[in-house]
């Protein structure tokens, strides 16, 4: 594999840093972190209360949803290339001030078309804000053991922040004010920002600096923000809407645009063998697949716990609970144990199995189920396997990829969850409203408990096809991924000079 086109305005190395600011780092950028993914989530419990202050239509609801993550999906790459050429640490304290000052206009919003406003921009500052924090923790973190263990905390943050955003959802919703669903950024958006000031190295460049690929930028933000929309438009208007379609296809004419844009460009977006690579490759693949089963289990777990057994949101928040421990802790066992000793090519199949086997035991539930015994120990494997698949996926994506281009390729983990979350809840959603409209034909004459039964059975359509997701991405994992020890891995890095030292200097991409 050729290498990446790199340029001299590489990041000098910087001294030494102390092991205890390293960590202080990490807890830095994982808050920050879960700022960015809790929000895609914490806003949803909150809609019907905000709905009924602003008073917006049922339709116009999707947009304090959709605004964030069109801005959000389409900006992404060039959030991370920005982070690349303005430097880290300056962007990422542009990323939170500017995430903040969304938020507190969000919370403060008097009409409708504020809030969405607002929702858009904190969805841009979300994509400058996401892929920094990821590549200050590639660049900072380089000795293997350490590495591993920041990647397990934050991966682990990754998988878990929708289902956090749920519970703290609740709780600001019931106890404060829907309002406090956006304040409550600008307090973790504070502390972040002095984290940073304090313990994130700025590292000067040298060398002249690369010019941002332009046509690139604008070939990929098109396409990704037609792709989100075309997903989005899909889950409201049905997937047999002219307007869905046309979106979607000329999505597809950017994306093969760009990629041979790519090939030609003296200072290209993302140098295509960054993604080319298999290890690479096989890793945003799998945050992919892992995003859309895991934002359709958010979705339709949450729908069963609130309208089928009558959970208020705290409790619903707090059913989560138990899938986030096991998601933890497996992030911790995968990348401190089991990921040196297996490689991901076991690991990352292993979690989709899990994943998978934990909806299938889902489609069981019905209205008579107990929670205790029925849905928390599948939650629980569930929350397993996503812990065993985002740490290593995420650890893989960013391994050996040059410095000068570690923004540009956290960008596309995130980029990942996001299309594969957008494809998720459009396709799930879709494929569960065609099931339970199916089930309601076919049951007359119609009633509540014909109602009620057509919406678990919906819920158990969307799980079945959850599973053959995350069988798919398990086949997919396994064939893709290089065997233990092969080229670059996890369990055996490329032997560098500096394995033992506390910044790496630039590696060559492939």
């Amino acid at each position: 594999m050729s290498s990446a086109p790199t340029d001299s305005a590489t990041d000098v190395a910087t001294p030494g840093t102390a092991p205890a600011r390293r960590w202080w780092t990490l807890a830095t950028v994982a808050l920050a972190q879960l700022m960015v993914v809790l929000d895609a989530t914490v806003v949803n419990i909150a809609l019907p209360a905000a709905q009924a202050d602003l008073g917006f239509s049922d339709g116009d609801r999707q947009w304090v949803i959709t605004a964030y993550s069109l801005a959000f999906g389409s900006l992404l790459l060039l959030g991370g290339r920005i982070s690349d050429l303005w430097g880290r640490k300056r962007t990422f304290l542009i990323g939170l001030a500017g995430f903040a000052v969304a938020s507190a206009l969000g919370g403060a919003a008097p009409t409708f078309e504020v809030l969405v406003g607002a929702r858009a921009l904190q969805g841009a500052f979300g994509a400058l804000l996401a892929p920094t924090a990821l590549a200050v923790l590639t660049t900072t973190f380089t000795i293997p053991r350490e590495r591993a263990r920041a990647f397990g905390v934050f991966g682990a943050i990754a998988g878990a922040g929708g289902a956090i955003g749920l519970l703290l959802g609740g709780f600001l919703t019931e106890q404060f004010d829907w309002r406090w669903n956006l304040y409550i950024n600008v307090v973790i958006a504070v502390v972040a920002a002095i984290g940073a000031i304090v313990f994130v190295r700025h590292v000067e460049r040298s060398g002249p600096r690369p010019r941002l690929d332009l046509p690139g930028t604008v070939l990929v933000s098109g396409a990704l923000f037609l792709l989100v929309y075309g997903l989005s438009n899909a889950e409201t208007d049905g997937w047999d809407s002219p307007l869905s379609w046309g979106l979607l296809a000329t999505s597809a004419v950017l994306l093969i645009a760009f990629v041979l844009w790519q090939r030609r460009a003296r200072h290209p977006l993302l140098p295509l063998p960054i993604v080319l690579d298999r290890n690479r490759g096989a890793a945003y693949l799998s945050v992919l697949i892992a995003g859309a089963g895991m934002f359709g289990v958010f979705l339709f777990v949450t729908y069963y716990l609130q309208t089928s057994l009558g959970y208020s949101p705290i409790q619903t928040g707090l059913a989560f609970l138990p899938m986030i421990a096991m998601l933890v802790l497996a992030a911790q066992l995968s990348t401190s144990l089991f990921v040196p000793r297996f490689g991901p090519k076991v690991m990352v199949p292993f979690g989709m199995l899990l994943a998978a086997t934990a909806l299938v035991i889902l489609t069981h539930v019905d209205a008579d189920s107990a929670y205790a015994i029925d849905i928390m120990p599948p939650l629980m494997l569930f929350g397993f396997g996503m812990g065993s698949i985002m740490p290593a996926s995420m650890q893989s994506a960013t391994l050996g990829v040059d410095r000068a281009f570690a923004g540009v390729a956290s960008a596309m983990v995130n980029t990942s969850q996001q299309v594969g979350g957008s494809i998720g809840t459009a396709l799930l959603n879709t494929l569960a409203a065609t099931a339970a409209t199916d089930y309601l034909a076919a049951h007359t004459p119609p009633s509540a408990q014909v109602a009620a039964d057509a919406a678990i059975h919906s819920y158990a359509v969307a799980y079945w096809w959850g599973a053959g997701f995350y069988l798919l991405g398990a086949v997919v994992a396994a064939l893709l991924f290089r065997r233990r020890g092969d080229g670059l891995s996890l369990a055996q890095p490329r032997p560098r000079a500096q394995d033992h030292a506390d910044e790496p200097e630039p590696v060559a991409v492939g």
